[in-house]
This record gives structure tokens, C-alpha cells and sequence, in this order.
């Protein structure tokens, strides 16, 4: 597991002893469900959950020699009890309570990660907010288009954390599954009665139909959805780390007192932060190739999902919990720089204002081919000898029938770019 990101919390969920701990769960819960249907005593019951118990020590010295996990836990457990031991695991096999105790693993991670997420997207709301009337420019393929606002731009991964937030949930729900319906799935030991029950006592919802397992789709769709809101991430990061660099210096991550950017430059302040949350992004999508191909197993079972499952689900969650709180904290720290927007803005003499012009006149009646060409003409002007916009345009003969210079004016105020600003924010955010 990649522990070097893990989060307290996260990281206990992953531990050893909390599987451990699950699996038992499980057991406990099976024990209980059979003593109230009739099938073992009530004391048996009580008694295992009262004093059924395991060290992981004695686990592990077991499983030298069984070579199986889940076989060297029951046999653990059953050394902390006495004659009730033989109603462990009674009728279960392996899978009915390794899959149903990895769905209150994963029910654990995920209320981690819903958490920081509601606190991600408090801080983007927060912050689209507060930069709604910050100007700057935007940009397409990387060259100067119109004028728009950091507030905008704040907005729109809102909306995108928001859609993440309800794939989320629907993700969750598919893998916080359990399922005690034997070996081949066909419930020959116990009833489904059991299974309906194990699963209501643990807050789980049960598979209608499985196999030995339960089926891996529910585990793709649940790393795909992780590597969706990684994507996200990744894809603010890269804005950031755009707006930091020393061409553009119009917003980027905080740097800490003390802190370095380089052993060997002293001036450098680097988007680490980000290029670490667009690093770690391309891991949660390598993991959930792993998990899409877990999704065919051998007929009614194989164990080679099992393996790759213990890596990518404990890495997956800890990233994904790890990549929020960290873009979170650049979020809520972020320097902006307001003054370099409008130099950025001013850069081009203008140039940006060339789609109002177009329209302009064509609402004056000229046809859009001519105009096209007049401001066209202009503009490479500018490109080519650094002439200035506004001048030709008030300049030239063609574009000067149809304008008038106070009409070329208003044209060049950015901020009418934004007058519809405040519509978005209302269908976004509410009045």
C-alpha cells in the first residue's frame, strides 16, 4: 500500500487487523442471524460474541502451514472459544466473508472520502465566489480568446466536484454489497434468508444473484469512478501549474516559509503540490485498468482478482482521500494575482476583441465575409508589427461606416464579456 500518503484513519482501515476484524464481524453476525432462525443456539451466539477473538500473531504462525488465510483466522479464532467453535463459519465459505468484510472496509474508506470531498467542494464554492468578478483572461489552444473570470473558471469545477460527488455515491453503494450464498453461489449450505439478514445487521445491501464472489463489475465501476474524480483533479492541477508559470504568473499554489524549489536555483518556487496530485491521478487510472480487468473470473470463481484487489483498492482509496485534502489546501491558499490577469489582458493591444467587433457590424448590416476581413486585416497588423487594435479599428474606413468611435469603445471594455456572469452563478449557486 502506498503509506506514505495514508491518512491515520485511512491507513488503519487497511491494516491487517481491521480485515481481520471485518472477517469477524462477519462471523459474529452469521452466528447471530442462525441462533434467531433456530439453527444454533442462542447461547452459542452469545457466547462467540462475547468472547470470540484473534491475535494476529497466531494468524500468521497458522497460516505457514495452512497456506490459507482465511482457513489460519477461523482456526485463531476458534482456539478463543470453546465447544460453541464448531458454529464458526458454519455453512460459509471463504469469499462469503471475505467479499462481505471488504464492503465494510470500502464503507469505512468511503465515508472518509465523502468527507473531504463536501470540504473540497466548500472551498471551490467559497472561491468561485469570492474571484466571480476577478478578471483574466481565458484561453483556447493556449492563445488569448476572450476575457473571463477566475470565479468562472471555479465555478465550472464546482459543478464538475458536484457530479463527482453523485458518482460517488452511486459507486459506493455498488461495492458496500455483501453476499453469504456459498460456494458456487447457489446458497446449498444456508438460505438466502440468512444472507438478507447478515447483510441488514451489518448496513450492507445484499447481491439478488452471485456466484462464489460477488461480481467485479461493481469494483471496476467503483476504481473507474475514483480515477474520474482523480481526472478532475488532475485537471485543476494542470490549470494551476499553467497560471504559475513564469510566462502567465497570474495565480499559484502558496510557498511556505522555508520551503525550496530547488537545490541548486534559490529563486524557483515550483507547483509541486499540483504536479504531485497529477502524478498520483495517473496511478488511479493505471488502477482502475486493474479493476475493469478483474471483471472476467473462471466460470464461478478464480482468485486472481484477489491479489491485484489487496493492492489497488487500499492504494486507490488512500490517493484519492490523500489527493483531496492536498487540493483542498492549495485551493484555500492560492495566490492570485489580479494585476498580472490585467497585464495578461492588456498584452495583445486588444486582439480579444475582435468577436464583438465581427458582431458589431454585422448587426450594423454589413455581411459577415467583409467584417470577418476588415478586423482580420487589423489584427494581423498587430501580430505582425505590434500596431495598435483599438486605433486601426477606429482607423479604417470600412469598419468606421458602420461604427462610431464612442461604439468602438464600448466594444473594448472587457468587462461586458461578463455581463451575463451573474445568470451562471444564480443557475449554479442559487439566488
Amino acid at each position: 500500500m502506498i503509506s506514505r500518503y495514508a491518512d491515520p484513519q485511512m491507513a488503519n482501515v487497511w491494516t491487517d487487523e481491521n480485515r481481520f476484524r471485518k472477517w469477524l464481524d462477519v462471523e459474529i453476525a452469521v452466528s447471530e442471524v442462525l441462533a434467531e432462525l433456530g439453527e444454533i443456539p442462542t447461547e452459542a451466539a452469545r457466547k462467540i460474541r462475547k468472547n470470540a477473538n484473534f491475535s494476529l500473531e497466531r494468524i500468521y504462525e497458522i497460516e505457514k502451514d495452512t497456506h490459507h488465510d482465511v482457513v489460519a483466522f477461523t482456526t485463531a479464532v476458534a482456539e478463543t472459544l470453546g465447544p460453541e467453535s464448531r458454529f464458526v463459519h458454519l455453512g460459509l465459505t471463504s469469499t462469503d466473508v471475505v467479499d462481505t468484510a471488504q464492503a465494510l472496509q470500502l464503507r469505512q474508506a468511503c465515508d472518509l472520502i465523502e468527507a473531504v470531498l463536501h470540504a473540497l467542494l466548500d472551498t471551490l464554492r467559497q472561491k468561485a465566489i469570492d474571484y466571480q468578478d476577478t478578471l483574466m483572461m481565458g484561453r483556447t489552444h493556449g492563445i488569448h480568446a476572450e476575457p473571463t473570470s477566475l470565479g468562472l473558471k471555479m465555478t465550472v469545477w464546482y459543478c464538475e466536484m458536484e457530479r463527482n460527488l453523485e458518482r460517488f455515491r452511486l459507486a459506493r453503494q455498488a461495492v458496500e454489497i455483501g453476499k453469504i450464498s456459498g460456494p458456487v453461489g447457489t446458497f446449498s449450505h444456508l438460505p438466502p434468508k440468512v444472507e438478507e439478514l447478515v447483510c441488514k445487521q451489518l448496513g450492507l445491501g445484499f447481491a439478488k444473484a452471485s456466484t462464489q464472489t460477488l461480481q467485479r463489475d461493481r469494483h471496476a465501476e467503483f476504481a473507474c469512478t475514483l480515477a474520474i474524480i482523480g481526472s478532475t483533479y488532475d485537471k485543476i492541477a494542470t490549470e494551476i501549474r499553467h497560471l504559475q508559470r513564469t510566462e502567465v504568473g497570474e495565480a499559484g499554489e502558496p510557498f511556505a516559509t522555508g520551503q525550496k524549489g530547488s537545490s541548486s536555483m534559490p529563486h524557483k518556487r515550483n507547483p509541486i503540490g499540483s504536479e504531485n496530485i497529477s502524478g498520483l491521478s495517473r496511478v488511479l487510472r493505471s488502477n482502475a485498468m486493474v479493476a475493469l480487468q478483474n471483471v472476467p473470473l473462471w466460470h464461478e470463481r478464480d482468485i486472481s482478482h484477489s491479489s491485484a484487489e489487496r493492492i489497488i483498492l487500499p492504494d486507490s482509496t488512500t490517493l484519492l482521500h490523500y489527493m483531496t485534502i492536498r487540493l483542498t489546501k492549495i485551493l484555500r491558499n492560492l495566490v492570485v494575482h489580479p494585476k498580472r490577469m490585467q497585464q495578461n489582458l492588456e498584452m495583445t493591444g486588444g486582439l480579444f476583441h475582435s468577436s464583438a467587433l465581427l458582431l458589431a457590424l454585422v448587426r450594423k448590416g454589413a455581411l459577415r465575409e467583409d467584417a470577418y476581413t476588415w478586423i482580420q486585416r487589423n489584427a494581423m497588423l498587430v501580430w505582425d508589427e505590434g500596431a495598435d487594435f483599438f486605433q486601426l479599428i477606429a482607423d479604417d474606413p470600412d469598419i468606421s461606416k458602420h461604427l462610431t468611435k464612442d461604439e468602438i469603445v464600448a466594444i473594448f471594455d472587457p468587462r461586458t464579456r461578463l455581463r451575463y456572469l451573474p445568470d451562471v452563478y444564480t443557475r449554479v449557486f442559487g439566488a
